[in-house]
């Protein structure tokens, strides 16, 4: 595969820190070119450290973060979203220390904050302000940002490529791409095919995460639709598995998971099988 195949530690854990190591070596023995972290624990050392370690064993690495109430690029209070772009840039920041080119995740509009009615244009403007300022920073970090839409239980502003393009046509900035996430999009999307055909002008990242979080190939997702419009579109950027487990309850507390899809180990050795065998049935 042209593509390179990575791994969220947030199956493991949602902190940055020494406890990691031992994880990411083992990622690599079997088989992994990246890790992906979530950036959001204080500690600005430990993003220096992991980063180190990461390269040494020949990896590299990807990022994803979330925005809180306080910090909403939508918010119509502006110093809301002046605290917006300094979380994103900090974010940018500690990306770089990690040496990752690129970040995702639902950063367009604060995590779980809804408005109860659907999305204004005002609200795609503000975001798009944001976003364009934090495109200018990451640019002179070399760090290319991925806005995700998400599923309509966990934000309004995207939960589909139609919206998400919609803001990236606002936001007009050549570090501000966007990313697919097979989870999401088998929740809001009629077709996975038809909407990455729809996003592949503007595609930067991809997350493979099966229907329920647990190890991608085990659930009802439509993987042969995805990957085959994948390889269609020549999509050769990454292809990073995201699985949710109960490791860090604070973490999947405040995502919703409540039980236990799939062992770490069994989804980042099976999921990586599945992956290759997917990539090798279309073409990737």
């Amino acid at each position: 595969m042209k593509n390179k195949i990575g791994f969220n530690v947030l199956a493991w854990s949602a902190a940055v820190s020494d406890d990691l190591k031992p994880i990411i070596d083992r990622l690599k023995t079997t088989g992994y070119d990246g890790v992906e972290f979530l950036v959001g624990a204080p500690d600005e050392q430990a993003y220096k450290n992991i980063g180190k370690h990461v390269r040494d064993l020949g990896m590299e690495t990807t990022t994803v973060f979330v925005l809180g109430p306080d910090e909403n690029p939508i918010d119509p209070n502006a110093s809301v979203r002046a605290k917006a772009l300094d979380k994103i840039k900090w974010t940018i920041d500690r990306s770089y220390d990690l040496g990752a080119k690129l970040i995702c995740g639902p950063f367009h509009s604060a995590f779980t904050v809804f408005a109860k009615r659907a999305p204004e244009e005002s609200e795609y403007d503000r975001s798009a302000e944001v976003l364009h300022k934090a495109g200018d920073y990451a640019q002179q970090a070399g760090i290319l940002l991925t806005p995700e839409a998400l599923n309509r239980f966990e934000c309004y502003l995207c939960n589909t490529m139609d919206q998400l393009i919609h803001l990236l046509k606002k936001v007009d900035h050549p570090h501000v791409k966007a990313m697919f996430d097979t989870h999401h999009a088998n929740i809001e999307e009629k077709k996975l095919g038809d909407a990455i055909r729809k996003i592949a002008p503007m595609l930067g990242h991809v997350h493979i995460s099966e229907n329920d979080r647990g190890t991608p190939g085990s659930g009802h997702v439509p993987w042969d639709d995805a990957f085959s419009a994948l390889a269609e579109v020549g999509f050769d950027g990454w292809l990073t598995i995201e699985g949710f487990t109960r490791n860090d309850p604070d973490f999947a507390n405040s995502i919703g998971v409540w039980r236990e899809f799939s062992q770490p180990w069994e989804m980042a050795e099976n999921g990586l099988k599945f992956i290759k065998e997917m990539g090798a049935k279309h073409g990737l």
